[in-house]
């Protein structure tokens, strides 16, 4: 199957979880800065969701760059990843309105798993459709040891929320600057 109808189908749907995201935002009443300051939660946790989408995103992207061809298997693994990345404006909103308390922090982790180990899935049905002469992105990808720290991570903050949400905040940031560069092994396959 031709993979051009999943990419537009995907980016389609991240570009409205993000415009969904956006409009949880709300305007505050008052034009000082004492008005923002009942927001900054909301806006922070918007912030790490938009950079964590926009990671998913170009990732997503590079690795449809070097796939040839999809499958039945392939499309439901998509569907499962934007399943979860669809939640992605709920937690963000929860969090936020609640200023990271420790419950709706540990489910934003869970989330970020669930994207996470779907987005392994997916990169795995890849793979494995496309063994034998079309292997560049297993080629590309390797061990991805970066996916499987991101996951133990993940696993750590979830119950670390309700010791100190602190905690879990400063292991999403992290693995969000470990993922902010799109991986590049990809780009130098598809490019060799």
């Amino acid at each position: 199957m031709n993979k051009t109808r999943l990419e537009a189908f995907s980016d389609a749907v991240i570009a409205i979880i993000l415009t969904i995201m956006v409009l949880e935002l709300k305007i505050p009443h008052g034009a000082d800065f004492d008005a923002l300051r009942p927001l900054l939660p909301v806006f922070l946790s918007y912030i790490l969701s938009f950079v964590y989408l926009g990671i998913y995103w170009t990732n997503h992207h590079h690795m449809l760059q070097a796939t040839r061809k999809v499958n039945g298997k392939v499309l439901w693994a998509n569907l499962h990843l934007l399943f979860w990345l669809s939640l992605v404006p709920f937690v963000t909103g929860w969090m936020g309105e609640n200023h990271f308390a420790p419950l709706p922090t540990a489910i934003y982790g869970v989330v970020l798993l669930c994207s996470a180990i779907s987005y392994t899935v997916l990169q795995t049905l890849i793979m494995h459709h496309e063994k034998g002469e079309n292997a560049l992105l297993a080629d590309a990808v390797g061990s991805d040891l970066k996916g499987k720290i991101s996951m133990v991570f993940y696993i750590a903050a979830i119950p670390l929320a309700f010791l100190h949400q602190s905690i879990s905040h400063v292991i999403f940031i992290v693995v969000a600057v470990i993922w902010l560069v799109p991986d590049r092994r990809i780009e130098r396959k598809i490019n060799s």
